[in-house]
């Protein structure tokens, strides 16, 4: 064998042993906590189904309402079920979506499967958690007819998607105590978003308190307890979702 071919099954094994190394390090998603856990048992109020999707339906009222979340990168989706079951007990569909290799960049169009799943829901929003988030505002922003409403947490939209004049209802969530660098200079990203915009920090929240699944690297420890953030979470994503099915007037 030449040095030519060599060359070629030395760097073919380069790149092999690389493509390895990041399904493994994208396939080691976070685990949920006991938290997330329990919340994935229906109850009265709300009937949690595990097909294709992670689906929360109200049970007491016919929603007309639905959020579709996009998961954090490497986060498993269960992690998130404590906040979809306080939102579908509120009467609004919740549908988390896994993902391939746990990052959502792979699948942003997932979100149109889930749509033609659910006939029924006249408002649809979107929204995700971080690298997540950035993945929904593309589909929200490459589907303005059927996205009504984009929901961010501790995320932003990428600078090729220009909100500021769209007629989208929209809400961003972030922590204060970011040791991630997520949402650091928030101002670089306002103006990509609608002037109506609802902005909810958290004081003393950090990042990975909007899901149940522990501290990440390099993050802040929060002084706000983890139920606490949750709480403020879910008010403000309610509050978004409740202007969708009111069809209240966007505010300034």
């Amino acid at each position: 064998m030449g040095i030519i071919g060599l060359v070629l099954i030395f760097f073919l094994t380069i790149v092999l042993l690389v493509v390895v190394a990041f399904i493994i390090w994208a396939g080691s998603a976070r685990k949920p906590q006991i938290e997330a856990l329990e919340a994935m048992q229906s109850n009265d109020l709300v009937d949690v189904k595990t097909d294709r999707w992670l689906v929360f339906l109200p049970k007491k009222k016919e929603p007309q309402v639905g959020l579709i979340l996009y998961p954090g990168a490497r986060v498993d989706v269960r992690a998130y079920s404590p906040v979809a079951q306080a939102i579908a007990a509120k009467g609004y569909l919740m549908v988390i979506i896994p993902m391939p290799l746990n990052l959502a960049g792979f699948a942003i169009n997932r979100a149109s499967e889930v749509i033609n799943d659910f006939p029924h829901i006249v408002h649809w929003a979107i929204g995700g958690h971080s690298h997540g988030g950035a993945m929904a505002a593309s589909f929200a922003y490459n589907n303005p007819a059927t996205v009504k409403g984009l929901v961010l947490w501790s995320s932003y939209p990428a600078s090729k998607n220009d909100f500021s004049a769209r007629d989208l209802a929209a809400a961003s969530i972030y922590e204060t105590l970011d040791g991630r660098s997520v949402m650091k200079g928030t101002d670089s990203f306002r103006n990509r978003l609608p002037p109506h915009t609802r902005w909810t920090p958290i004081e003393g929240g950090c990042h990975a308190q909007f899901g149940w699944y522990g501290l990440q690297k390099n993050e802040n420890v929060p002084t706000i307890s983890h139920e606490a953030q949750q709480e403020i979470i879910i008010t403000a994503t309610l509050d978004l979702l409740a202007q969708l099915e009111t069809g209240e007037a966007r505010r300034e």
